[in-house]
């Protein structure tokens, strides 16, 4: 039998850990059960990249050295294939959502899309010009449809380069030219995966993860990057907040909608319906005290960015919202979804809907979404909540809440480090060749079961910050840190170095930078662009003291994100064990021939202590190719703030009370 572990053991999160007590108490499933009783590949094959499916004269499963399949194929052929097949699933997906989004915006446009408009024509502008698409003269509507058909039309493009690579560096985009792996189309790359590992297709496995370099590239500078920008368009763009997160969001009284999944399109509608005070008098009169939105995983990062609207958690924390007992409604779209969801609402009053044409799943009510009648739709999963509010059981709410600010777009960095007049990333790179910052670290992707959950994401940001370097964050990792506390300015004040801690002081912003959700990471390329850009730290994005980190990631997205990361320059760091670690010759091209022909490299650690390690060692080699001064802590700390000077020595809680709770210092 295996291991069962203790709720502490699966999760740090208390929350989570007292709805697990309460779930193994009630005899239910859920993942972090399923995890511990589902072994992995008996013969390690499945998880180390040597087992393949693509014909059906297999599987053919390699186990001995000098191996081959039915057809030949080599461990290095087979590992390289199931990894660029896990790029292409990834890149389809994300990109999938861009293409939705950009449906959404012409329909919008054209005046059949209920409930939407253009929130953010400036936005718009900036996007048209990328596209080439003449501004003047036009209603906010032609333009908004001219810049949704340049971008569908991308999807099928076949040749030329997608029209967001010119945003890039121009030493990057030389690199990118240099090595073939510039995108001709966002679908055309993912077919051409899919056709080049065929059996009998492609067998050389650099010529095969050069394919998947520019597919990941087509999602991270295409498709992902039209879902933020085009996201920002309609829906606003993103400048910091102060929200709530984790289980405790839930209310006892209210009727409990949860929305989970990743596309904006159907929450954003929810979230207009649910404030209507027709539907707030329809919940009343079913017995709540009103109507309370939360969220799941990116769907909450979208809404939380925006709206507010708080979050229930990341991913793992989806079956827990659901053993509270609480919830009337868990609405879900596309991604990360969990089959067992029905199967364990069963077991309380919760009814799962799903709502994507694209997924459907046994057990649930499906209530198709279509943007053309988007309002309607979002008051009918409303009321369906609220009718199920009378069928409660036993409710048990953990009483944990912390407060986040998310909100960080590229465009109110600027503002926030330079006014409405200077908008510049002059002030962050004067701050990293300084020293007061270290480097940076983009710490993103998912949660895993088979690991304890927000463990790594929360132990690593805490040594970034005490080493003076500034984390972002997006996706699941956002979530975990802002479960922990470390998503607020006053953060900088109880975790940051001296250094770090000054520059949050200066601007007010938090040591960790929420910018949203998984397919946001575009928003960090955009920031190590424009951080190239402004001189001082480099000409290219593998210039930058800058790693990529995703220490619990579980998805096949992940895996185009991490791709597309290392082919825009950045190293970028995975945890868990390596899809690929039975073929030295795959394991060495993503590190030594990745980084030798685009300056970035992605490898797998399983050791949160080395991956530190190697996250700093990286940051301080790129400090050093700078020419810039060695990281040294004690060169800065003494806050030109008179009232930090006075608090300095006061317990951290104590400074904070006197900081922000209003009291003289």
């Amino acid at each position: 039998m295996p291991k069962k572990r203790t709720a502490e053991e699966r999760s740090i999160d208390h929350a989570s850990q007292q709805l697990l007590i309460r779930a193994d108490q009630l005899g239910l499933d859920t993942a972090f059960a399923r995890a511990e009783n589902l072994a992995a590949c008996p013969i390690g094959a499945g998880q180390s990249g040597i087992c393949c499916k693509n014909c059906f004269m297999g599987p053919c499963r390699l186990t001995k050295d000098g191996q081959t399949g039915v057809c030949g194929a080599t461990v290095s052929t087979i590992a390289a294939r199931n990894l660029a097949r896990a790029i292409a699933a990834g890149s389809a997906a994300h990109s999938d959502h861009g293409r939705d989004v950009a449906f959404t915006l012409l329909a919008a446009a054209e005046g059949e899309a209920q409930g939407y408009q253009v929130r953010d024509p400036i936005k718009l502008r900036a996007v048209a010009a990328y596209y080439g698409v003449p501004v003047e003269g036009k209603t906010t509507a032609q333009l908004a449809k001219d810049v949704a058909q340049k971008a569908i039309a991308e999807f099928g493009q076949q040749r030329g380069e997608l029209a967001f690579i010119k945003r890039a560096p121009k030493k990057r985009q030389e690199a990118w030219r240099r090595y073939g792996v510039v995108p001709r189309g966002i679908d055309r790359e993912v077919v051409d995966i899919l056709h080049r590992t065929h059996m009998g297709d492609d067998q050389d496995a650099e010529h095969i993860l050069k394919g998947a370099l520019r597919c990941a590239l087509a999602d991270g500078w295409g498709g992902s990057m039209i879902a933020t920008e085009l996201s920002d368009v309609l829906f606003g763009t993103p400048s910091p907040k102060v929200g709530q997160v984790n289980l405790g969001v839930l209310k006892k009284d209210e009727v409990n909608i949860v929305l989970h999944g990743h596309e904006p399109t159907l929450s954003e509608m929810i979230v207009a319906a649910a404030s209507e005070p027709e539907l707030i008098e329809y919940a009343q009169s079913k017995g709540a005290a009103g109507i309370n939105l939360a969220g799941i995983c990116c769907t909450s990062n979208e809404i939380l960015l925006r709206q507010g609207v708080p979050s229930a958690g990341n991913f793992l924390n989806q079956e827990l919202a659901l053993v509270t007992g609480a919830v009337e409604a868990m609405v879900v779209d596309v991604q990360c979804i969990m089959q067992a969801l029905p199967n364990l609402a069963d077991h309380f009053h919760t009814k799962v809907i799903t709502t994507s044409p694209k997924v459907k799943i046994d057990g649930s009510l499906h209530i198709e979404f279509d943007e053309h009648h988007a309002l309607d739709i979002a008051r009918q999963i409303v009321r369906t909540a609220c009718d199920n509010y009378a069928n409660r059981g036993e409710v048990v709410i953990p009483d944990d809440t912390q407060d986040i600010i998310p909100g960080f777009s590229h465009e109110y960095i600027n503002y926030m480090l330079g006014g409405s007049y200077r908008a510049s990333f002059r002030p962050l790179n004067d701050a990293i060749v300084s020293g007061r910052i270290r480097g940076v670290v983009a710490d993103v992707g998912c949660n895993n079961p088979r690991v304890t959950q927000d463990k790594s994401h929360t132990w690593l940001v805490q040594e970034f910050l005490k080493n003076d370097v500034l984390v972002v964050q997006t996706g699941c990792g956002a979530l975990a840190s802002g479960k922990m506390g470390l998503v607020t300015g006053e953060a900088a004040l109880k975790y940051a170095g001296p250094g770090l801690r000054e520059v949050c002081e200066a601007t007010g912003m938090p040591p960790v930078l929420h910018m949203g959700s998984c397919v946001d990471n575009t928003r960090v390329l955009t920031v190590l662009t424009q951080m190239a850009q402004e001189t001082g730290l480099g000409e290219d994005i593998s210039d930058i003291p800058a790693v990529g980190l995703a220490p619990e990631w579980m998805s096949e997205k992940a895996l185009a994100i991490g791709a597309y990361a290392a082919a825009s320059g950045a190293a970028v760091i995975f945890g868990i064990e390596s899809p690929v670690a039975y073929s030295d010759e795959v394991t060495e091209i993503l590190d030594k021939v990745w980084e030798k022909e685009l300056g970035g490299k992605l490898i797998f650690v399983t050791n949160d202590d080395e991956m530190l390690a190697k996250s700093l060692e990286h940051i301080d080699k790129k400090r050093a190719a700078l020419g810039l001064a060695p990281y040294e802590a004690a060169r800065f700390g003494k806050s030109g703030d008179w009232r930090i000077q006075q608090l300095e020595n006061l317990p951290v809680e104590a400074r904070t009370e006197a900081l922000y709770g209003g009291v003289a210092a």
